[in-house]
């Protein structure tokens, strides 16, 4: 039988495709660089269909990863494989191309060691060698979070425990599959601790998902956010109160971003009409009268007015 004890501490699935071999390794060095022994650690290599393997250019660190590749299914099948591996009493999502920061990173592996934490949540930045605030706040449930807090919703930005997931998967071919994923796990977290340590070097890349520029990647993009929304929606609608209210918020905030990039991508008046009536027939339009944030009050009373969607559309670029 299985001795638990025995798992490693974290798994850390990584994902590439079509990766510079040198990124790659880097963001494999700086896991191998964490203050984890080899028994402690589990790195899973997803290869989501790369023309060319790395696994040639890996030769000093077979031994150290697991390494499965798949045929070109997208991120979320390559992180759902990563998950079907991972034997980790905690799960770290890393894309490829970027990197963990040691010393902001180590300090939340303490906070996994030495707390009941479900969710460790820190930032994330393009700075190479950022401060340090060594800071623990909780805990607190995920849905307490998402009550108080607006959401980063990015999978790479949190270790989380392993056995909250149950049966949550990314869904297949979703851009910002994250939007989803995220709140969802967050409602499953009891003990939930946030730093604002910024450990994880999130790469911008041209070529990459997020940088793609083209009509048909635009629709999707859209297209896909507005099906997270009522997915969503239809959670909240089954789900207890305080999930429900966390839940409301999340969703009122990704409409507002969602109004927000059909006006900066589309520039188009038609299409922010078509889309504020679909969201008005689920109950999703006007906005709620909350005061998330100054920006959300600012834009909810714009966006709720003719007027104000013209100043919007002639403004926001």
């Amino acid at each position: 039988m299985e001795n638990k004890n025995d798992r490693p501490l974290v798994s850390f699935i990584v994902t590439t495709y079509n990766l510079p071999t040198t990124l790659l390794c880097e963001c494999l060095q700086s896991i191998l660089s964490l203050s984890l022994s080899k028994e402690e650690r589990e790195i899973i290599v997803v290869d989501d269909g790369s023309e060319v393997s790395p696994l040639n250019d890996l030769v000093e660190l077979r031994d150290k990863i697991v390494y499965v590749r798949q045929r070109n299914k997208g991120l979320s099948e390559a992180r759902n494989m990563g998950l079907v591996c991972a034997q980790g009493k905690f799960i770290q999502f890393v894309d490829g191309d970027d990197y963990l920061i040691q010393a902001p990173y180590e300090h939340c592996l303490d906070i996994a060691r030495y707390k009941d934490a479900d969710i460790i949540l820190f930032h994330e930045t393009e700075e190479e060698q950022p401060e340090v605030p060594f800071e623990c706040n909780g805990p607190m449930t995920g849905s307490a979070y998402m009550h108080q807090y607006n959401l980063r919703a990015s999978a790479c930005g949190y270790l989380f425990r392993a056995n909250i997931l149950g049966n949550l998967r990314f869904t297949p071919n979703l851009l910002h599959e994250d939007e989803e994923f995220t709140p969802q796990l967050f409602l499953r977290a009891e003990h939930m601790y946030f730093t604002p340590s910024k450990a994880y070097y999130y790469r911008q890349r041209s070529g990459s998902i997020t940088q793609e520029d083209n009509m048909r990647h635009m629709a999707k993009r859209l297209d896909d956010t507005e099906s997270i929304i009522l997915r969503l929606l239809d959670i909240a609608q089954h789900s207890p109160e305080m999930e429900r209210v966390a839940l409301n918020r999340r969703i009122a905030q990704l409409t507002m971003d969602h109004l927000y990039n059909i006006i900066q991508l589309t520039h188009s008046a038609r299409h922010l009409n078509e889309a504020i009536e679909r969201l008005r027939n689920y109950g999703l339009f006007p906005l709620p009268d909350k005061n998330y944030t100054k920006k959300y009050v600012a834009f909810r009373k714009m966006i709720n007015t003719k007027l104000g969607r013209r100043i919007l559309l002639l403004t926001i670029r």
